[in-house]
């Protein structure tokens, strides 16, 4: 499930980057590229326990499959976390800076 979780979550973010320009100077190809990354490293620890346990790897309890869906979601909202701390550190609108040097 948390391969599942991380490839819909980078083939949603991909779609966004690819289709709108907003996306593009909101740096979402970097949260595309965060997601894909996990994607790949789940989908060799995968890889990895069908090598070591079988095919008994893909026939997980339902509580496991639940767990790795938690798993999953955590990945993805730590990836939205780091890319909300990138956004507002390089701040491509400049919407942070006015707000920080706002004269009264």
């Amino acid at each position: 499930m948390t391969l599942l979780t991380t490839v819909f979550a980078a083939i949603v973010c991909t779609v966004i980057w690819y289709k709108k320009q907003e996306a593009r100077e909101l740096k979402v190809g970097t949260l595309s590229l965060m997601y894909w990354g996990a994607s790949l490293m789940w989908l060799i620890d995968a890889i990895f326990a069908y090598a070591e346990e079988g095919a008994d790897s893909f026939v997980p309890a339902p509580l496991d499959m639940l767990n790795d869906f938690y798993l999953g979601l955590s990945v993805v909202a730590l990836g939205l976390i780091i890319w909300l701390v990138i956004i507002l550190v390089r701040d491509p609108k400049g919407v942070v800076k006015a707000a920080l040097f706002k004269k009264n």
